[in-house]
């Protein structure tokens, strides 16, 4: 299943049961009204605060989390244009013969690295052009390292930080963009929410009229919480995008004539 849709059918999920456990809370509040008017209430308050608060700290945490992640992938992406931007100026250090075939192969690298990304979600694809990218690295450097041995200019080694930053930015960024939390912790998000959702339908037992307001704002707003921490642990996928970012590895595609 497409990973939109699985935080789709997750957020859908999350929804539906919070308005049923809000229904069955309420009605379950309601029988415990007939049979203790007086006592229905007592103690539960020290309950349902400690079960809103976990979670609105899940809710603070996971948001947090996937934001600051959020930042650091587009970062990344800012970090890696500058990194093959210098080491495509740094070619101008070595011999004029040496030059046109690193060139060539840096654009057809950069093309490599921006296809990588253009693939999401066909996952095969995908893969199969980070391979594409690690070859082109080993090339790239075989052709770096030698040139700069056979080159009088000193300056030449240069080239080499600057590549080894160029490859270990396309790692990170690899590696970024497979961090997430651990499954369970989203399922621990939504089983609070669900109690939660129970509690506050207790609680709202003491009026004679539902309060279909007070219930979909509720459920609506959790909800929709959910899902765009969801979207933003996966900005390839959803409605909340990195993709503008990849603009400047294109314009510095441009430059590479």
């Amino acid at each position: 299943m497409d990973r939109n849709l699985r935080s789709i059918t997750f957020a859908a999920g999350l929804f539906v049961g919070m308005i049923l456990l809000l229904e069955l809370g309420r009605r379950l509040g309601r029988r415990r009204q007939s049979m203790d008017e007086t006592g229905a209430r007592a103690g539960l308050g020290a309950v349902e605060g400690a079960v809103f608060a976990l979670l609105g700290l899940l809710l603070a945490f996971t948001f947090s989390g996937a934001a600051t992640r959020f930042d650091a992938r587009r970062q990344l992406i800012v970090e890696e244009a500058n990194a093959i931007g210098t080491a495509w100026l740094r070619l101008d250090l070595l011999p004029a013969a040496a030059q046109p075939e690193l060139r060539d192969l840096f654009r057809h690298y950069l093309d490599t690295r921006l296809a990588v990304y253009r693939k999401i979600p066909d996952m095969a694809a995908v893969r199969a052009e980070l391979a594409n990218a690690n070859a082109l690295q080993g090339q790239i450097w075989g052709r770096a390292t030698v040139a700069c041995k056979e080159s009088a200019n000193p300056l030449t080694a240069q080239l080499i930080p600057a590549l080894n930053q160029m490859f270990d930015i396309a790692s990170t960024r690899t590696a970024a963009a497979q961090i997430h939390p651990p499954a369970v912790i989203f399922f621990l998000l939504g089983g609070a929410a669900w109690m939660s959702s129970l509690l506050a339908g207790f609680a709202m037992a003491a009026g004679e009229m539902r309060s279909w307001v007070h219930m979909m704002g509720f459920a609506l707003i959790l909800t929709t919480t959910v899902y765009v921490i969801l979207d933003l642990e996966f900005p390839r996928l959803g409605f909340i995008r990195v993709d503008s970012f990849d603009r400047l590895l294109a314009e510095l595609r441009q430059t590479m004539k």
